[in-house]
């Protein structure tokens, strides 16, 4: 099954030529984003400032008392309404991170297994680790191949309507956007909030590295194919059953 997966990546093809193949990739991606919620959930137990997009959920959440998963998913839909507004690609894996991700924080918070750190010594180690994990597990769900979460199709659907603004410039100014947001609905700000901007990335890549995992490589499948294979009017290849 795996050297399939290989031969079809290799080929330009998706791995999921196969309702079951898509189904256990959505398994897979689903596993993915449960890992990176707990990820996350440590970055906001490190007690130091968050993410410019958590620091939006969490304002909201401090503002409103609204649920952070439930203002994530809210947001996240409007996003991927924007995204189909632009007319980019949406998959399994974009609605699987639109809901996952929150709602896992949220269960974490429930579980409350990590208590807020109480200083910046204890609370940095706490955020790389969060980072590291959310990394790693963008690696799980991206090899399923079921197509970007909505903030990252949002980006992709901005970089191809404003071709002479470099993707990284259009990723800082979403951002920025989204943290001043926060920043004035009470969402937390510190010095975690600089460490995730400047490390997401970085961690992210090492991460990749550790398993040789190149994302370009991988072919996505939009929800409009992904129904045609369970119509079984593109299946081009039923091997990996």
């Amino acid at each position: 099954m795996r050297e399939n997966e290989i031969k079809n990546q290799g080929n330009g093809q998706s791995i999921n030529q196969t309702p079951g193949s898509i189904v256990k990739n959505s398994l897979l991606a689903a596993f993915g984003l449960f890992c990176f919620g707990i990820g996350v959930y440590l970055t906001i137990q490190a007690n130091i400032g968050v993410a410019p997009w958590d620091t939006l959920y969490l304002g909201v959440h401090n503002t409103f008392g609204i649920q952070y998963g439930t203002t994530s998913i809210t947001v996240s839909f409007l996003i991927v309404g924007i995204d189909l507004l632009l007319k980019e690609r949406i998959g399994i894996g974009t609605i699987l991170d639109a809901i996952i991700v929150g709602k896992t924080v949220d269960l974490c918070n429930w579980l409350d297994f990590v208590p807020a750190m109480q200083n910046i010594w204890t609370g940095i180690p706490l955020m790389l680790v969060g980072l590291f994990i959310m990394g790693f597990s963008q690696f799980i769900y991206m090899k399923a191949g079921l197509c970007c979460g909505p903030r990252d199709a949002l980006l992709v659907a901005l970089g191809k309507r404003l071709p002479k603004v470099p993707i990284g410039g259009i990723s800082i100014g979403i951002m920025v956007v989204v943290f001043i947001i926060g920043f004035f609905l009470n969402g937390p700000v510190g010095i975690g909030t600089v460490v995730a901007v400047v490390c997401t990335g970085p961690l992210m890549q090492f991460a990749f590295s550790l398993v040789k995992f190149k994302p370009i490589q991988v072919v996505h499948q939009d929800l409009i194919t992904t129904a045609k294979v369970f119509m079984g009017k593109n299946r081009e290849d039923s091997s990996d059953l």
